[in-house]
């Protein structure tokens, strides 16, 4: 008979990476072939915009999903709980309470992090008494080496595994062509790619910065912008940025692209340029979805990134907020095919070894068996 684990995680909706990452367990033949598989959505959030809002609704919501863990772990019986909680702030008093309920019901919990900022809050004196009882006596999963700092006063090294996110392949080629460079005849002018929401911690504004400098430069470009619109930049407020640059020429937004529409811009791009500094950034999977397409990435050190991108091999990593250093790395990629292609093929090498959804499905599967 297989162990039974009761998983309590994420699912959409609302769409988000540990939404999308739940669903793939969700639906793993592997994962469900290993093991006697039970599902609760932790889910409170009818929609992104309801993320983080505290409401009566939402209070309803969390004593049904308590009543609900309560009955599943009574009738199941379960070897093992997974739990997919949030690092800090409100969301995370609301996971303690889950945790605390299922120990105090003498289950085994590993949990599963997306998240981070655990260490922003551990010198709280409420905090730091909670994290304290929170991660006693259960595992930790956490998505790249690089963020075990985040944990490492709670959590001994010894009770954390580590587990990167993994994407499906939809691409039909695992090798780049000899006669293109990341999906661009040389001579043909170099695209450059953002794909996220318009936010300004996701890089939006200082991509911007260095893009005028590179015109400054008399470089040759066209930077891409895909994504949706915020309050922090709608699309009016953008093309304002774009124009106090003189980027008019050079600068394209493009809204926000799904399917086979996302997918044509990653086709046709040239590089990947992420220069994130969102404070929850722990393993973006756009920047997974950009190397499965052979685009060398450039990104910066926040959260798990350093684990997914080598620095000088399939990329390059500049610091935090720096427009003059994320430029040169650009002008580098804009300037030399032969870079572009020789980093795109490694970083699709890399892709193919560790950020494939079989490669996760294995990792996971592993590490549950482990841990029944």
């Amino acid at each position: 008979m297989n162990p039974k684990i009761l998983f309590i995680m994420h699912m959409p909706p609302p769409v988000h990476g540990a939404a999308m990452v739940g669903q793939y367990i969700h639906d793993s033949e592997l994962i469900n072939g290993e093991f006697e598989i039970h599902y609760i959505n932790l889910t409170t959030a009818k929609n992104l915009q309801d993320i983080g809002k505290v409401g009566m609704r939402k209070l309803f919501d969390f004593f049904k999903l308590l009543k609900k863990i309560r009955k599943a772990v009574k009738n199941v019986k379960p070897q093992l709980v997974y739990v997919t909680p949030n690092a800090c702030g409100g969301a995370f008093y609301k996971d303690f309470v889950v945790v605390e309920m299922l120990k105090r019901l003498g289950c085994k919990v590993i949990v599963h992090y997306h998240n981070k900022g655990v260490s922003t809050r551990q010198n709280r004196h409420l905090d730091n008494a909670l994290y304290k009882r929170f991660f006693k006596n259960i595992k930790v999963i956490l998505l790249s080496e690089c963020l075990y700092e985040d944990v490492k006063k709670y959590v001994n090294r010894e009770d954390v595994f580590v587990c990167g996110n993994g994407i499906p392949d939809i691409t039909n080629h695992s090798t780049c062509p000899d006669t293109v460079a990341s999906g661009h005849i040389d001579g043909k002018v170099p695209h450059v790619l953002f794909l996220s929401n318009l936010l300004i911690s996701k890089g939006v504004v200082v991509l911007l910065d260095a893009l005028k400098v590179l015109k400054e430069k008399g470089c040759c470009f066209v930077c891409d912008f895909v994504g949706g619109e915020t309050v922090e930049l709608d699309a009016a407020m953008f093309q304002n940025e774009v124009a106090k640059r003189g980027l008019e020429d050079m600068v394209v937004y493009h809204g926000r692209k799904y399917g086979s529409d996302k997918e044509a811009f990653l086709n046709a791009a040239d590089m990947f340029v992420f220069p994130t500094f969102y404070p929850n950034e722990c393993f973006p999977l756009v920047l997974l979805e950009a190397m499965q397409h052979h685009l060398p990435c450039v990104s910066t050190t926040e959260g798990g990134i350093p684990g997914i991108i080598n620095d000088g091999k399939t990329g390059f990593l500049v610091p935090k907020h720096d427009a003059e250093n994320l430029a040169d790395k650009i002008e580098s990629l804009l300037t030399d095919s032969a870079l572009r292609q020789r980093m795109g093929k490694a970083g699709r090498e890399k892709f193919e070894r560790e950020f494939t959804l079989e490669v996760f499905e294995k990792r996971m599967a592993e590490i549950l068996k482990t841990c029944v």
